[in-house]
């Protein structure tokens, strides 16, 4: 689900069925910094685009735009210091496309006894794969041993430009679910529509990513074949943002997301796991007398915890039963009438509290001017700052609720085809869809919409969770009318 809905645990959380999520970064082709952060060396990397320097080789394409040397055993001798090492991984990355790149020590997760009470409270809801494998959530040792390292990388996913204001983004894929000339229509003042979150506008980003880190540990496997490499993409056991935070890409925030300095917290993140001996963020920072990786920026800030709907985030800990991204998208059964009117619009995912945070690019909906960073000035590879794969696509950034109450098996597969949401059953679809639907005749009456949700509480042929919910918000809208 980075949107990641994204669904964790204080400062280890890690589900982002985002965005959750969710999760976004930039591409420092041609930087001397390899992250804005300084996670790692600051001295311009080698290239390895056509012939490498310093060694004979034919550049051949490989899987996820890396471009790859064989041999690379050049690149290996008694000089190649860890430093060397970890400057070819983050070229490998660049060249990947990846927007942020960093290695952290494959250490246990600092805290153990905190996951086990999140998930021995019930926490997680119905996220039962999330209490398996606890061990080597806990410790990517377990999950790989041998392992020394985790090369910690994020993609970028938006921007912040103002959908909600009649922007748009120039590079929004033309579509029915979109407004004239492509911009997004969310609003859906004159027809109401639900709201998908920003981590799953583009293509599915397990896919994106893991095809990239793949090529990466071809090439990392063509230098150093004794190692093993393992990636990670949301699915696997580990607590992703730790380890990234760690590797300098970030903090992670009250709402249990990682937040880069300057590019906030539109970002997807991913791993791999490995036996390589590498120098780490923290190493660096002590060789550049530089800050330590992971330093929390939120101060005093509850803007996410006061704006969350459905009251599920206290400071770096998040209730993912509660979690709108995890009714949304995880949660297979009929939802609390009381976390209906909450929900609002949202029909996969929810992105309220990264639109509050004063750290993204654009200062998020606070009605301030975005953060001044302290870091060396972004820049990126690609138009927008976004991974191309990530380009908004129908049905984003939302989908007309009468229309999408109407659906079948094929308009569904037809819609969500290479997308993330493809998780979401259709009876599930149709409940989110329903109760957006309440909330939107609770504001302003809509009589095809309200005959649609009538007509679906009595239907037999649709399942018994359509039926109820349809049924639920009908007597929500029946007790909220005035008395005559």
């Amino acid at each position: 689900m980075r949107g990641s809905v994204v669904v964790g645990a204080i400062v280890v959380a890690w589900v982002g069925i985002w965005r959750l999520g969710d999760v976004v970064m930039e591409s420092l082709r041609g930087q001397d910094a390899l992250t804005a952060s300084a996670t790692l060396s600051r001295k311009r990397p080698l290239s390895f685009r056509g012939r490498p320097q310093g060694g004979p080789g034919t550049a051949i394409p490989t899987a996820g735009n890396v471009t790859r040397t064989t041999p690379y055993t050049w690149y290996v001798t008694d000089s190649t210091t860890l430093r060397d090492r970890t400057q070819l991984v983050a070229q490998l990355a660049r060249d990947a496309g990846f927007a942020l790149v960093g290695v952290a020590p494959a250490d246990p997760s600092a805290h153990g006894d905190f996951v086990e009470h999140w998930l021995s409270t019930g926490q997680h809801g119905e996220m039962d794969y999330l209490a398996n494998h606890v061990e080597q959530r806990l410790d990517p040792r377990v999950l790989l041993p041998g392992a020394k390292c985790v090369i910690c990388v994020a993609d970028r996913y938006h921007v912040g430009y103002p959908e909600s204001t009649g922007g748009s983004d120039p590079g929004l894929r033309k579509g029915p679910a979109c407004g004239d000339g492509g911009d997004p229509d969310v609003t859906g003042r004159d027809n109401p529509r639900g709201r998908i979150a920003r981590y799953a506008w583009g293509d599915d980003y397990h896919k994106v990513m893991k095809k990239r880190l793949h090529g990466v540990c071809d090439a990392l496997h063509d230098v150093w074949p004794d190692e093993q490499y393992k990636t990670c993409v949301d699915s696997a056991p580990i607590l992703e943002r730790e380890h990234a935070a760690r590797a300098g890409l970030g903090w992670v925030g009250k709402h249990t997301l990682l937040i880069h300095p300057q590019l906030g917290s539109w970002l997807l993140l991913g791993e791999i796991v490995t036996t390589l001996e590498l120098e780490t963020a923290e190493q660096t920072a002590e060789h550049e007398d530089a800050p330590i990786p992971g330093a929390d920026h939120c101060g005093t800030c509850t803007r996410c915890i006061d704006a969350c709907p459905t009251d599920c985030i206290t400071p770096y800990q998040l209730n993912a039963s509660r979690c709108i991204s995890y009714l949304t998208i995880e949660h297979r059964g009929e939802i609390d009438p009381s976390l209906h009117e909450p929900m609002g619009d949202w029909i996969a995912g929810c992105d309220v509290c990264q639109e509050v945070c004063p750290h993204q690019p654009d200062g998020g909906n606070t009605g301030r001017k975005p953060r001044a960073a302290s870091d060396p000035p972004h820049e990126s590879s690609f138009p927008g700052d976004i991974y191309p794969r990530y380009t908004p696509r129908p049905p984003a950034p939302s989908i007309p609720l009468l229309d999408l109450l109407g659906w079948g098996t094929a308009a569904r597969q037809a819609a969500f085809t290479g997308s993330a949401l493809k998780r979401i059953k259709l009876d599930m679809l149709k409940r989110n869809a329903l109760i957006a639907a309440g909330n939107a005749l609770r504001d302003r009456d809509d009589p095809a919409l309200r005959a649609r949700v009538e007509a679906l509480a009595d239907y037999a042929d649709e399942s018994e969770l359509v039926r109820v919910t349809a049924k639920q918000v009908l007597a929500a809208l029946a007790d909220a009318e005035p008395e005559t």
